[in-house]
């Protein structure tokens, strides 16, 4: 794949990964197949900051771990008020890493 079209696509969507896995995705997007280039481009991406703002917001009732796709997390979430407010106040901290990790958990699927 092209070093251009790749830092393209790094500096549009750098924001929805951990910065220490960005340069391992991109010697990976180099080195994909060509044909695979039209679906990566069609990936949507959660954004960490709408994440933490769903968490503020409505993080005791698990909004922010069904935005990312933690169903059973989300439930727990919903079924104990977000841990009796505990486990609320700690997902405001760890909710942009978790998002950036389902991020690139889902950018794996498709180059591996």
């Amino acid at each position: 794949m092209e070093a251009q079209k790749v830092d393209m696509f790094i500096m549009t969507n750098g924001k929805f990964f951990e910065s220490q896995q960005i340069l391992q995705i991109r010697e990976r997007l180099i080195q994909m197949d060509e044909s695979k280039w039209s679906f990566i481009q069609t990936l949507q991406f959660k954004d960490p900051t709408i994440s933490l703002v769903v968490s503020l917001i409505g993080g005791g009732f698990g909004i922010d771990r069904f935005l990312i796709g933690d169903i059973g997390l989300g439930v727990g979430k919903l079924l104990t008020c977000g841990g009796f407010g505990i486990w609320a106040i700690i997902d405001w901290f760890l909710i942009m890493g978790a998002t950036r990790e389902k991020n690139v958990a889902k950018l794996q699927q498709i180059l591996y």
